[in-house]
């Protein structure tokens, strides 16, 4: 196969699976089997020991593997993996395909925060009081680690400019969270117009991805954050029955609500970090903690 041409690098908790997932409907777009292969980062991820214990693709034959599910005429090639957006893989990126398109879904730093929080409590990853996890840093180990998906994750000039030190800008594509959800046609048209596919084509977006959810009781919220039972049925299972199960196990539900002190707090620690991007980026990003 040709080299893979375009990756959505992040951020985590901004919409990129929903991204995914649509471009994959895409008669010219062929998305990787696997929605975070993490080829370019696994060395990081795995030296950290991140929490989630995720099965990183390590070789560039499994790597394009994951590419053989469409035929082969006239398609581009393109993953997900939000893991590259926080790890320095700008460059390796750029040295495997230094033509590739680099795409960007940006959210409102306090909003992602919490957000990633409330995915690791329902995997059952985290214990701790979010306000406890932004108050203060642990010696302990996996403490310095939630304090980095949550916090440092969401501290975006570092991470972009990056990608703009390696790419050049018409090999970027930026998207504001808002934006993609509020109007994803008009989204979805952008991307296709700067990935140069067919912007005609009328992708279905009604059906968002990786929504909030939560167990429907104790029993189901014990059971689905043992990450082992997670991992089996996901091997072993049928699609159509994980999705059943997960339908059983899962019910939609209104946020929690973020404890003030903390927002203002958040919101006060992001300012300057927002106004180094919007100065890199000529955006205005500040508005989301004013």
């Amino acid at each position: 196969m040709n080299k893979v041409d375009f990756f959505i690098v992040g951020a985590p908790k901004a919409g990129t699976t929903s991204l995914y997932y649509y471009l994959d409907q895409h008669p010219d777009i062929n998305m990787s089997s696997v929605k975070e292969p993490n080829f370019f980062s696994h060395k990081f991820i795995n030296k950290q020991k991140l929490y989630y214990q995720t099965k990183n693709v390590e070789s560039i034959e499994d790597y394009h593997n994951l590419f053989n599910k469409k035929p082969k005429d006239k398609l581009i090639y393109g993953e997900a993996s939000v893991s590259y957006l926080f790890y320095d893989v700008a460059q390796s990126i750029k040295e495997y395909n230094p033509n590739a398109k680099i795409i960007i879904i940006l959210r409102n730093p306090v909003s992602r925060s919490f957000s990633h929080y409330l995915m690791d409590c329902k995997l059952g990853f985290v214990k701790d009081s979010f306000s406890n996890i932004v108050e203060r840093r642990s010696k302990d180990s996996d403490s310095d680690l939630f304090y980095q998906q949550y916090i440092e994750l969401s501290k975006y000039f570092n991470q972009v400019e990056r990608y703009y030190q390696v790419f050049d800008t018409n090999n970027i594509l930026i998207i504001n969270y808002n934006d993609f959800i509020n109007d994803t046609k008009s989204s979805l048209f952008l991307v296709a117009d700067f990935l140069g596919v067919d912007t005609e084509y009328n992708f279905n977006s009604k059906k968002k991805h990786n929504r909030f959810s939560i167990p429907r009781n104790k029993f189901f919220h014990f059971m689905y954050s043992i990450s082992f039972i997670r991992r089996l049925s996901y091997l072993l299972l049928p699609l159509a029955l994980k999705r059943f199960i997960k339908a059983v196990i899962l019910k939609n539900n209104t946020k929690p609500i973020m404890a003030y002190k903390t927002k203002e707090r958040l919101k006060d620690f992001f300012k300057e970090d927002l106004i180094k991007l919007d100065r890199l980026l000529n955006s205005n990003f500040t508005t989301w903690i004013k």
